[in-house]
């Protein structure tokens, strides 16, 4: 009887997937599709907006400084709108329809089926004006994006001022640069200890089977600064290769983080779908980190060029680096890997089933490829050897840090390192 439960939860769940969406692509090529866009993008990447992110974040100045056209900036509207509900698949039609968004959205569900062969799952996504991925996407309050992309905002880099990791115990005022006081979490939303934080810990199957526990400290910039990785692809721009030609050779983590902090995204495994729904929705706020001077880096424990090409650029656009020790994974699990079972960790606990649906509702494929029970999570580390500043662990399959979480702390970074190169520069003679 147990083993006929599982077999029903894997069919319902997974072969169910065959019918889901594609998650709007993060290549510029696919999102400007044969449109009046395609003949602008030799002028958008000499300009600077030369990823999806920061095109869609184009304002009415911006667009007019590059004088386009209202055919252009008409379709840029339209399939900025499409690419948030995963309904990119049908911006050639749209377009060409020469209808203004306003003008498609007033259209009626018959219309929509008949003149653009839209499915009724699919007129319900693009007539909601709340998208699948969770509403709009907005700069912080004092970072607006110019012109010209390049110069969103001086990008700044945190301080070379060696960040103290605080124990959970202590208490310090928020002048004095505590990030566990600065920032604000919900009682009983998240388990925020210090700066490490995880979503709360459920029993399953009704108390018979118990989470796995995980650590409550941080890990030690010792932990991460030697570990051995590779680049696998660049952050991707328009016109750009795949992937890396030749091999690069191995570097040390601190490499990467040397001149600039970095958000790196550990992934459990590429092809799954709450996997790449997490990326895609962390490099959607690509201009945001630009803003704060942090770059976006996903890192992989294992290396599948297949794999490779499929995850990056259409869910992730940013650095991809292999971990071939999974130092960073073990790091999260205080020095030995979070691991849980399929069955046990996913098909009988119900947050994972939770972040399953969220995932499948953005619209994402997947596959079954590679090892899937080693968990990841998130760091943020600051430039130079300022060390670990926030690490989120994926407690449950699925679960993904609060994007507006990693936004406060990075700003937080980003104006304590503004308030050391002010202090600096009045020190001196």
């Amino acid at each position: 009887m147990f083993y006929f439960i599982v077999l029903f939860l894997w069919f319902y769940f997974f072969n169910a997937t065959a019918v889901s969406l594609k998650m709007g692509s993060f290549l510029m090529e696919e999102f400007v599709g044969n449109g009046a866009l395609k003949e602008l993008v030799p002028k958008l990447l000499e300009e600077g907006w030369d990823d999806v992110p920061t095109l869609k974040m184009m304002n009415t100045e911006d667009m007019e400084a590059l004088k386009m056209t209202m055919q252009q900036k008409e379709a840029l509207q339209i399939r900025a709108y499409l690419h948030d509900r995963a309904l990119t698949q049908y911006g050639n039609k749209l377009e060409f329809s020469e209808k203004s968004l306003p003008e498609l959205l007033a259209l009626s569900t018959a219309a929509l089926a008949s003149q653009f062969g839209m499915r009724r799952g699919h007129i319900a996504r693009f007539t909601d004006r709340t998208p699948a991925c969770g509403g709009p996407i907005a700069m912080p309050p004092s970072h607006t994006l110019r012109s010209t992309a390049r110069s969103l905002t001086e990008l700044q880099s945190l301080s070379s001022k060696k960040m103290i990791t605080r124990s959970p115990n202590r208490t310090n005022n928020v002048s004095d640069g505590s990030l566990e006081q600065s920032i604000k979490v919900k009682e009983g939303q998240y388990v925020f200890k210090g700066i490490v934080a995880a979503q709360p810990a459920e029993s399953r199957v009704c108390g018979c089977v118990q989470p796995p526990p995980i650590v409550d400290s941080v890990a030690p910039y010792s932990a991460i600064e030697s570990i051995s990785v590779q680049k696998l692809t660049p952050e991707y721009k328009v016109g750009m290769e795949r992937l890396v030609k030749t091999k690069t050779p191995p570097m040390k983590a601190s490499e990467l983080w040397r001149d600039k902090p970095a958000v790196l995204l550990c992934i459990r495994r590429p092809g799954c779908i709450m996997c790449r729904a997490e990326a895609h929705q962390l490099y959607s706020r690509k201009p945001i980190f630009d803003a704060l001077g942090f770059q976006l880096i996903a890192v992989l424990h294992e290396q599948i060029d297949s794999e490779v090409r499929d995850f990056w650029p259409r869910y992730w656009g940013g650095v991809v680096i292999h971990d071939r020790s999974m130092d960073f994974f073990k790091a999260l699990g205080g020095g030995k890997l979070n691991k849980d079972k399929f069955i046990t960790g996913f098909l009988l606990n119900p947050r994972a089933i939770a972040n399953y649906k969220r995932a499948k509702a953005i619209g994402v494929e997947q596959n079954f490829k590679v090892e899937g029970e080693i968990k990841g999570g998130l760091f943020i580390v600051g430039s130079g050897k300022n060390g670990v500043a926030y690490q989120f662990i994926e407690r449950n399959f699925g679960d993904w840090a609060p994007h507006a979480e990693i936004i406060e702390i990075c700003t937080r970074l980003q104006k304590q390192h503004i308030g050391y190169e002010q202090q600096s520069t009045i020190q001196e003679p």
